[in-house]
């Protein structure tokens, strides 16, 4: 089985919708987007770190709190019954969102840390054992990494890694070739959040599956700027967060496939994960209160609910157009500037672009930029592989979202001239 090479087209295809995005109308769903930092009028380009939250999430927060907030699952009172209502509610609408088969098979987090930990912990540790080997790639975040080290170095187990070209780009030959019978784990990003490439999940997944061999998805950068369907993808597990796709922060989900689940042990213990306890043994909820001990980030996970409807709202295909034009506008234009180079330069990505000023030390560039209002992100992204593979110590990060403009990408070019005429 051989997986096939990218095509150089843009993301799922010809571009939908573009002319009906009514820019100006969504950004007025934005309250922050009027703020003005040293009285310039605030640009906004680090949606990969966090996006910002629409009034409707925001409403739907306050009217939680102020009508709704009790815990759940545990009482027959009405603000207990009307919480764990909405609360499962929005597991419904996550399953939808990624278009899982079951909503049960839908975990609620603090985010993708904490998903891809708990699949480190509940499936790692009981199925992966001395000499066994774990595939990541060279693009991965820190979070993706760092588990399967504290359980490599537990069991004794052994990481390989997924080369990438100078483009930033998985090479695939090699991937394949990292395949053998030691082989018991794939845990792989979807988008990498330093470079915005696009990576051939779909077609990698089938690969390991070839060969007998789970795969985690860290869809973290992904779920955002993307349509999801899981079970298209045919991947085992699939973490996103909430705060990166206009909800709040202290929300994440971990997406597993049932009978996967089932077997894993939890990965903490507390209320409403027992179905009973005795001091001589406990038996586990089902899935998938199993794997939410305590009382869980209820009003954040309604509010995703809500972040979900609007973003549905929109339409996740006219995003996902709309952003591809975003970038490669930005791509051009950066692209044109003398001194500056782009760090990524992979065929199919999402609405990221990394870059270094000759001379210039990226955290000098995002001071100076904001002084003008405009936010970027700048270090090494918690993913230091990736800046070592560059040889860069960091990059300037600038990253879009579906409510910013090509007049602010003209503005983040001004800011660039400024902090070369500073500099060089």
């Amino acid at each position: 089985m051989k997986i096939e090479r990218m095509a150089v087209e843009g993301m799922n295809g010809e571009r939908k919708d573009i002319d009906r995005m009514n820019i100006e109308r969504i950004r007025a769903d934005f309250p922050i987007l009027n703020l003005q930092v040293s009285g310039k009028p605030l640009v906004y380009l680090d949606n990969a770190a966090s996006s910002q939250m629409p009034q409707p999430v925001i409403d739907r927060i306050v009217r939680y709190q102020s009508q709704e907030h009790a815990n759940i699952h545990r009482a027959v009172h009405h603000l207990s019954e009307l919480a764990t209502k909405e609360f499962e509610a929005a597991r419904i609408k996550v399953q939808h969102f990624l278009k899982a088969k079951e909503s049960r098979e839908i975990i609620f987090t603090r985010g993708t840390t904490e998903a891809i930990n708990l699949v480190m912990h509940g499936y790692g540790r009981a199925f992966i054992g001395k000499g066994d080997e774990i595939i990541l790639s060279a693009l991965e975040h820190h979070s993706n990494i760092v588990p399967w080290q504290m359980l490599a170095q537990e069991k004794g187990a052994v990481l390989r890694v997924i080369p990438m070209n100078d483009a930033g780009e998985l090479l695939i030959d090699e991937f394949e070739a990292l395949f053998n019978s030691k082989t018991k784990f794939l845990a792989l990003s979807h988008v990498s959040n330093a470079l915005g490439t696009v990576n051939p999940v779909k077609e990698m997944i089938a690969y390991a599956h070839h060969h007998g061999v789970p795969v985690l998805i860290d869809g973290a950068q992904a779920a955002p700027h993307l349509s999801l369907d899981v079970r298209d993808l045919d991947c085992d597990f699939y973490a996103f967060s909430g705060h990166k796709l206009c909800g709040p922060t202290g929300i994440g989900v971990l997406y597993g496939k049932a009978q996967l689940l089932e077997k894993m042990q939890p990965y903490q213990g507390g209320g409403d994960m027992i179905l009973s306890v005795t001091f001589e043994r406990t038996t586990y909820n089902v899935i998938p209160y199993k794997f939410e001990a305590g009382t869980p980030p209820i009003m954040a996970a309604i509010a995703l609910g809500a972040a979900i409807d609007y973003l549905n709202g929109i339409g996740l295909s006219k995003i996902e157009a709309y952003e591809k034009e975003l970038l490669d506008y930005a791509t051009e234009r950066v692209s044109a500037l003398a001194g500056v180079r782009i760090i990524g330069t992979a065929r199919k990505k999402a609405a990221v672009l990394s870059f270094e000023i000759k001379g210039v030390h990226p955290h000098d560039v995002g001071t100076i930029l904001n002084e003008d209002g405009i936010a970027i992100r700048t270090g090494h992204h918690c993913a230091q592989p990736v800046m070592q593979r560059f040889k860069v110590p960091a990059t300037a990060r600038a990253s879009f979202a579906f409510y910013n403009t090509k007049e602010e990408i003209d503005k983040l070019v001004d800011g660039i001239r400024k902090v070369q005429r500073m500099f060089i």
